[in-house]
């Protein structure tokens, strides 16, 4: 099957639940809805390493952590991977275009590129005021361009931050959303395009990662619902130790009923903007007479925990920070398809070079999923392995989409979860002596990804708890 230009767009911390199609009782994406019923939906898509450096590594390199060797979030490290999703497209003749949010190191670094327009939002490893803001933005310079904004106007002026609860509307006119930016950067581009070349247009979006600022419109659709009771399982007392609570940026902790309310509204609202700018995107892709000659994927590079389980942010093996949603449509596809099968961020890059004709670089380990939708799953990975380096130790999952081991390997704690007859993972099934089969049957499974791994996980056919990952060590 070979299209003629395809268009990633990569949305930040969006969980995978958070789609109406997808049965959300409280949010509705019409938009979105419309481009999984006019292709495929996989309903089991994760982010094996959920924050987004080693995210977004993954996505770009179609490789596994055990090879790209980021388990745990670290800025400053450089993108050094030869072989990219844009790099091929690139060499195969592809125009290449990425606009948005990229966090890489360095930031100008095009990783396979043409060209990038970039907006990382606020990176407090990255901004400083010694240096213009030119050398790691271009939303900004935009912005202070706009008609009626000061000379110094910035994203920031507001004060909310990039991980915090606090939410409040959006101050300026929606037209200078850094949402609304990235669609008409994109919409400015498809003027500029070579029309002889096919094109790969990577077009991510900072939110709904926090701050949580849509416009008043979108905020306050969602404010209006009834308070938000986020669930809370019967291990939550797991993290205790971590609690910082009423800490606004906290990862573990016990906020106010009104603060989360608010911050589920910003959440919530940053997805029903967003889902209206790519009906925006879709409606001038059918203008440029392009609609049909183009395939969409929508993906995310991890979730949110929105204080479910007294958690917030990223990087957790639960349902809310590892689970993401993946769509895809375009000519060929088959419309209104959903797969069940575990698949992840890895399997991006090779999927896309599939729906374009182009092979498949020998480096990447993620799998194309165009046979899934096909419906030829023999051979399909039975598990996925994921891992991340979180509060002093690094949190070790595996799942099937059916159930959910995790291992903590600074405690040795494991817990096991049903995801099908508990999708929320309220019951930890690991606290209870009669499932110790179960657990035992995933453990075997985890020693074997770790057996070899330099922390020292494993020792003597056993996981061994308190080794210090590697991401603190270095």
């Amino acid at each position: 099957m070979s299209q003629r230009n395809v268009i990633l767009i990569c949305v930040d911390q969006w969980r995978g639940d958070c789609l109406s199609v997808d049965g959300h009782p409280e949010l509705h994406t019409p938009h979105l809805d419309a481009l999984a019923l006019d292709g495929a939906r996989f309903s089991r898509a994760y982010s094996a390493t959920p924050t987004c450096v080693p995210a977004r590594v993954a996505l770009m390199t179609g490789l596994s952590q055990r090879t790209h060797g980021r388990t745990g979030y670290q800025d400053g490290v450089p993108f050094d991977y030869p072989v990219t999703l844009a790099g091929e497209f690139r060499r195969h003749g592809f125009q290449t275009q990425a606009i948005g949010k990229l966090h890489v190191e360095p930031p100008r670094s095009r990783i396979g590129f043409d060209d990038v327009l970039l907006h990382d939002g606020y990176m407090h490893y990255g901004r400083r005021r010694s240096r213009p803001v030119e050398f790691y933005d271009d939303y900004v310079p935009w912005l202070r361009n706009r008609e009626g904004q000061e000379a110094d106007a910035d994203y920031f002026a507001d004060g909310v931050e990039c991980n915090s609860v606090v939410a409040r509307p959006w101050s300026k006119p929606e037209s200078t959303h850094p949402t609304n930016w990235v669609v008409s950067q994109a919409i400015n581009w498809l003027y500029r395009r070579d029309p002889a070349d096919p094109f790969f247009l990577y077009l991510s979006f900072h939110r709904p990662h926090p701050p949580f600022d849509p416009p008043a419109w979108a905020f306050e659709q969602y404010l209006r619902l009834p308070p938000y009771q986020p669930v809370v399982g019967d291990w939550t007392d797991t993290f205790a130790d971590h609690r910082q609570d009423q800490r606004h940026t906290a990862f573990v902790a016990r906020m106010r009923a009104d603060v989360l309310h608010r911050a589920r509204a910003g959440y919530y609202g940053h997805m029903a903007h967003i889902d209206l700018q790519l009906n925006r995107l879709r409606e001038v892709l059918a203008e440029f007479e392009l609609a049909k000659d183009t395939t969409v994927a929508f993906i995310s590079d991890h979730g949110e925990m929105l204080g479910e389980h007294e958690l917030f942010r990223k990087g957790y093996p639960y349902e809310g920070s590892a689970r993401i949603p993946f769509l895809l449509a375009g000519p060929g596809i088959e419309k209104g398809v959903r797969r069940d099968e575990v698949v992840e961020l890895r399997d991006v890059m090779p999927t896309l070079l599939d729906c374009a004709g182009l092979p498949v670089p020998d480096s990447v380990e993620g799998r194309s999923v165009l046979p899934l939708i096909r419906g030829e799953s023999t051979g399909w990975r039975s598990y996925l392995h994921g891992e991340h380096v979180l509060l002093g130790q690094s949190l070790q999952w595996l799942t099937d989409g059916r159930e959910k081991y995790v291992w903590l390997s600074g405690t040795g704690q494991e817990q096991l979860f049903d995801l099908v007859a508990d999708p929320r993972e309220t019951t930890d099934l690991g606290r209870q002596p009669e499932q110790a089969d179960r657990v035992a049957r995933w453990r075997k499974l985890l020693i074997k990804e770790l057996d070899g791994r330099p922390e020292g996980y494993v020792g003597a056919g056993h996981l061994i708890p308190g080794r210090p990952p590697m991401a603190l060590i270095n």
